[in-house]
């Protein structure tokens, strides 16, 4: 056995894309891997729900030894085998994010031998994570243009704190990633709206729509059309989605309600979000910058992205990526621009 690459979860941010991004890349790499300190950085510490589903995950995938995968732990050692495409099913068993441990296995079944089949069961719009929807609009096509070939369903959503939502995706194999060029956004082409409910009364999704269309009017665009849907559940929720799509990609932003937070605050903090990238020069929301670190330095060849701002989770995510593979990442946090050569990974080495 190889030694072990160490991570130390308490680093920059201190959460659990440490321990994604680790997982992915050991598994990829098929190098040990042993992280101490997991989400050192978190009022609740240690494995989660939705963490360790990734752990068991990655290790199913794999065929993986493991120690430490218990619900609060803080150290983990996770031993990869080879990487098996398949057909998969995993259940959070909370409304812990189904969109997280999903985003976990894609970079390693994209090196499979086969197109593997991945059904996980959870939340899918919960607060702290990309929902189904972004997955979906934003993140897919975005790997899709480095060869990534990625299908997405829903069954039923999930909040929180229920869960019992369910996604379908399919993952198809390929022999090396294309690099990325994200650097300009090019003419606004379209903007979708979406303003969805579960089990609760529909008005509520209309006033969410109505606060789209009057913020929509009052930044000087014609009455926007907004899909208003009745999403089945098991539990209760609502979710403002926002989509742009752009000549060169597309953004996403999501707000979701709570109890005690009115329709209307729910459309207004997706829209400031969302005119806040416009008024910038930005040609990837900040979230999809984080997600496309891990592919940019797999990639073949030089890749690069204007982001609305460098975060912590970001510069985190870069660190844990250039403990793994010997590439180094440029990051402007004035300009926003992040590029890397990467390292033109394909399963014959």
């Amino acid at each position: 056995m190889s030694t072990p690459t160490q991570i130390d979860g308490r680093y920059g941010e201190g959460g659990g894309q440490i321990l994604r991004t680790s997982l992915a890349l050991a598994s990829i790499l098929r190098r040990p891997l042993e992280i101490h300190h997991i989400r050192g950085g978190r009022k609740r510490p240690g494995l989660r729900p939705q963490h360790l589903m990734a752990v068991k995950a990655m290790a199913s995938i794999t065929g993986g030894k493991m120690k430490g995968d218990e619900p609060g732990s803080m150290h983990l050692f996770f031993e990869p085998g080879q990487i098996k495409a398949g057909s998969y099913s995993f259940d959070v068993g909370t409304a812990g994010s189904t969109s997280l441990v999903l985003q976990t296995m894609i970079p390693a079944l994209l090196f499979g031998k086969g197109v593997s089949r991945v059904v996980i069961t959870g939340g899918t719009h919960v607060p702290w994570s990309p929902c189904f929807h972004y997955l979906r609009e934003v993140f897919a096509p975005a790997v899709a243009g480095m060869g990534n070939v990625l299908t997405l369903d829903i069954e039923r959503w999930g909040w929180y704190p229920k869960g019992g939502g369910q996604i379908k995706a399919g993952i198809s194999p390929i022999s090396r990633l294309r690099s990325t060029e994200r650097a300009q956004r090019g003419e606004l082409k379209e903007i979708r709206l979406l303003s969805a409910v579960s089990n609760l009364s529909m008005s509520i999704g209309e006033r969410q729509k109505d606060q789209l269309i009057k913020r929509f009017h009052s930044h000087g665009f014609k009455t926007p059309r907004v899909e208003v849907v009745n999403a089945p559940s098991q539990g209760t929720g609502t979710l403002v989605f926002l989509m742009c799509s752009f000549e060169g990609g597309t953004a996403g932003f999501t707000s979701l309600g709570q109890k005690g937070k009115r329709a209307e605050e729910v459309a207004d903090d997706a829209c400031s979000d969302l005119f806040q990238f416009l008024a910038s020069d930005a040609a990837v929301d900040e979230h999809l910058a984080d997600q496309l670190i891990l592919y940019m330095a797999l990639a073949k060849g030089r890749s690069s992205i204007f982001t609305e701002r460098i975060t912590t989770h970001l510069k985190t995510n870069i660190w844990v990526v250039e403990q793994f593979l010997p590439v180094r990442f440029r990051a402007d946090e004035i300009k926003g621009s992040v590029s890397v050569k990467g390292v033109g990974f394909s399963p014959a080495q």
